[in-house]
């Protein structure tokens, strides 16, 4: 089973986290053909990326069961050698990306999955969300981009206590503190995020045909 779907329509890719037995969190499986998926996003055709996940939770981080397992069976393997090949490529493809990117955050969002979120253009999340940082508790120092977006949304004030906290903020908190763009009611949430992901893409086909 794919552990990524993809989905286009209206010239709008919808990539979809899919491993919500696990909570969505990556293996380096998932990770490369998540970045697979942000290529095709590189297409003329695609206008807008919409980034969402199955299940209750939106992205748990590393699937810290494989990191382990890695470290036991491969000689001299660091968890900064999974930072590498997986989420650093993926922060890198949304960012460099010429299109807007959604995040849709239904559920929790934890470690690199909460990072991820932050590093796409407009966030929205489901008035069920919980985001996390949850690295100090498994003394981590936040990576996928935290130390670099954390502070240049909420200063760093904000941004070191949730690190050394690991407080959990709700969808409407992060809306408060500048996190995140929206909060949404869950009975209204796809729906929303269908509505600015149309909005978004008409709006970059209008930009390319007044140039």
């Amino acid at each position: 089973m794919s552990l990524i779907f993809t989905r286009t329509s209206d010239q709008i890719l919808t990539i979809t986290l899919n491993r919500p037995e696990k909570y969505n969190s990556f293996t380096e499986q998932m990770a490369l053909q998540l970045q697979e998926a942000l290529k095709e996003a590189e297409s003329e055709d695609i206008r807008c990326v919409v980034l969402k996940a199955n299940g209750k939770a939106f992205c748990g981080g590393q699937d810290l069961n494989e990191v382990v397992n890695r470290a036991k069976n491969e000689e001299g393997y660091e968890l900064s050698d999974t930072v590498r090949t997986s989420y650093n490529p993926i922060v890198r493809a949304i960012r460099n990306l010429p299109k807007p990117v959604i995040c849709a955050v239904q559920g929790t969002a934890a470690g690199a999955g909460a990072n991820i979120a932050f590093a796409c253009d407009v966030v929205i999340a489901s008035n069920e969300a919980v985001l996390i940082q949850a690295f100090s508790k498994i003394g981590l120092i936040p990576d996928s981009g935290g130390t670099f977006f954390l502070p240049r949304l909420i200063g760093f004030a904000r941004t070191n206590a949730l690190y050394l906290l690991d407080e959990k903020i709700s969808g409407e908190e992060a809306v408060e503190i500048g996190l995140i763009y929206k909060a949404v009611e869950s009975d209204q949430f796809e729906s929303k995020v269908e509505l600015i992901a149309k909005k978004i893409g008409f709006y970059a086909y209008e930009s390319v045909w007044n140039l």
